[in-house]
């Protein structure tokens, strides 16, 4: 499986598989559509709700959305305990040589991005007192939760790639491990996989998208009366 980076369309790096159309983030920005998708439509959404904030990354990839999300628990003193799986980590050598860090500018974002790509796997590091993290090695069909989310990030391939992860069990596996009234977000809006997300048990709107995309999807877990959170 031969990766290289590409430059997106705000600057800012992304990942392509030579030889198919799969990409990591989008071709119209990377870092411009990790920001829309799950930190504006995800992130900020809940983020006053909480005082200890618990988040669920469906492939770590790149590490941008982390690296974003890490940016806002600093900004708003919020902690997080953020837990990501990646059944495929990209190579290191790739990981080093994306340029979110340079792009978003912060003097000690290195590090803390380059530590979330070569940390040990299935243990808990913080980050920082407002941010810990966990990485797994495995694939989400066999993955399981040991605790509870307030928040999933959901950045899987598309489902003409990875169609086994859009289905209605994964996303019933994924309501289970929500807590009440808890959030997830994805770039995809296919009809099928909304009808999926609502036959799993999920209240689904549309977003606008980002630049590229024409809608979005956020679903929420809804509380035992029925009603989904404004």
């Amino acid at each position: 499986m031969q990766r290289k980076i590409i430059i997106t369309g705000d600057g800012s790096h992304s990942i392509e598989m030579e030889g198919t159309n799969d990409i990591y983030h989008s071709r119209h920005g990377a870092i411009r559509e990790s920001l829309h998708v799950f930190i504006n439509s995800g992130l900020k959404s809940i983020l006053d709700e909480y005082e200890t904030l618990h988040i669920f990354e469906m492939g770590f990839g790149t590490g941008l959305n982390a690296l974003l999300t890490f940016i806002e628990a600093e900004k708003n003193s919020q902690k997080i305990f953020y837990e990501t799986i990646e059944l495929f980590p990209l190579e290191k050598e790739l990981s080093f040589l994306l340029n979110y860090c340079e792009e978003l500018q912060p003097q000690n974002l290195k590090k803390i991005f380059d530590t979330m790509h070569t940390c040990e796997w299935g243990k808990q590091i913080e980050l920082s007192a407002s941010f810990y993290f966990k990485k797994n090695h495995s694939n989400l069909t066999d993955h399981l939760f040991s605790s509870s989310f307030n928040l999933i990030y959901y950045d899987a391939f598309a489902p003409n790639t990875q169609p086994e992860l859009w289905t209605k069990e994964i996303f019933l596996k994924l309501f289970n491990a929500l807590t009440v009234n808890g959030v997830l977000v994805t770039y995809c809006s296919k009809g099928e996989v909304r009808r999926n997300m609502q036959a799993a048990g999920f209240a689904v709107e549309k977003l606008p998208g980002p630049k590229g995309k024409r809608e979005i999807l956020r679903a929420v877990k809804m509380d035992r009366t029925g009603i989904a959170p404004d």
